[in-house]
C-alpha cells in the first residue's frame, strides 16, 4: 500500500477578507496617486511663495528660492492689520457661536415651549438662502444700523451663517446624552443653566469642536460679506485684503502665495486643536460606564 504525502508546494486557500498581491498593489498605487492629487496644490503654493516675483507662474518648482513675499507682507502692506481682523472677527463669532449654538440647541433638546418648532424651522430654512441673495439686505440693514465698515456688522452677519446650522448639530447631539443625567443635577440642586454649565457641556466636547471649528472656518475664510461691508485697506479683513494683490492690470501671485500660506496656518492649528479634543471626548464618552 502506498501512502501519499501532501504536496508542501501547494498554496494554503487565502484567507476570507485578504488580498491578493495585484489588488494590494492596485490600493496602495490608488491611494499614491490620490495623496499626489491632493498635496500638489499646497506643495505648489508653498514653492510659489518662495519664488521672486518674476518667476511666479513659471513651471519651475524652485527657482532662486528666498523669503521676499513674505518680507514684502510683512512690511510693505496692510497684511498684519488684515491679520488681526480677522482674528478678531473669527475669534468673536466662534465664542459667540458655538454658546449660543449650543444653549440654543440644549433648550430645544429638553424644553418644551410655546414656537419651537417653528424656531427650529426657521433656523433650517434660513440654510436654504444661498448667500449671494442675502448681501443687498443684509447690506441695507448694516448701513441703516450704522454697522458698515464695522467688525461688529461682519461679526452679526457671521453668526446668522453660523449659528442656525450649528444650533441643529448640537440639539442632534444633546439628544443623544441621557436625560437622567439632567434629573440627577436637578436632584443635586443645580438649576437648569447649571446642569447645563457642569454636567451636560462637560460629556459634550465632540459637539462643541465641530461646531467650534465650523464657526472659525466660516468667519476666517469668507469672502463676499467682508468685500462687501468693509472698505479701506486697513479695515479688511484677510479675504478682502488679498483681492488688493489682483488688479485689473497686474496680478502679484508671489505676495498671494505667500498670503494664503500664512493664512492656512491658523485654520491647520484651529483645525488640529478640534480634532484632538473630538478624539478625546468620544474616547473618554465610550470608555464611561
Amino acid at each position: 500500500m502506498t501512502v501519499t504525502t501532501p504536496d508542501k508546494t501547494a498554496r494554503a486557500p487565502r484567507a476570507r477578507g485578504s488580498r491578493s498581491p495585484l489588488a494590494s498593489v492596485g490600493l496602495h498605487a490608488t491611494l499614491l496617486v490620490a495623496s499626489v492629487v491632493a498635496v500638489f496644490p499646497v506643495l505648489w503654493i508653498l514653492l510659489t511663495s518662495l519664488k521672486p516675483a518674476k518667476y511666479a507662474i513659471t513651471t519651475d518648482f524652485v527657482k532662486e528660492p528666498n523669503l521676499g513675499n513674505y518680507r514684502y507682507l510683512l512690511e510693505d502692506s496692510h497684511f498684519l492689520a488684515w491679520f488681526g481682523n480677522s482674528v478678531l472677527v473669527a475669534g468673536v463669532t466662534t465664542v459667540l457661536g458655538v454658546f449660543i449654538a449650543a444653549t440654543t440647541g440644549y433648550a430645544v433638546s429638553r424644553f418644551k415651549f410655546p414656537g419651537m418648532k417653528p424656531l427650529m424651522w426657521t433656523l433650517l430654512i434660513t440654510q436654504m438662502f444661498p448667500m449671494a441673495i442675502l448681501i443687498v439686505p443684509l447690506y441695507n440693514l448694516m448701513g441703516d444700523l450704522g454697522l458698515l465698515n464695522q467688525p461688529l456688522g461682519l461679526i452679526i452677519t457671521y453668526l446668522t451663517i453660523a449659528v442656525p446650522f450649528c444650533a441643529w448639530m448640537m440639539k442632534g447631539f444633546f439628544d443623544t446624552i441621557p436625560v437622567e443625567i439632567d434629573e440627577s443635577g436637578r436632584v443635586d440642586g443645580l438649576n437648569p443653566f447649571g446642569t447645563f454649565w457642569r454636567l451636560i457641556l462637560p460629556l459634550a466636547k465632540p459637539g462643541l469642536a465641530v461646531t467650534g471649528f465650523y464657526a472659525f472656518i466660516t468667519a476666517w475664510g469668507e469672502v463676499a460679506y467682508a468685500s462687501a461691508f468693509m472698505v479701506g485697506e486697513e479695515n479688511l479683513t484677510l479675504a478682502g485684503g488679498l483681492q488688493t494683490f489682483v488688479t485689473q492690470y497686474t496680478s502679484n501671485w508671489g505676495a498671494m502665495s505667500a498670503a494664503s500660506v500664512l493664512i492656512a496656518i491658523p485654520a491647520a492649528i484651529f483645525f488640529l486643536f478640534a480634532q484632538r479634543h473630538l478624539v478625546a471626548g468620544m474616547t473618554a464618552g465610550a470608555t464611561k460606564g
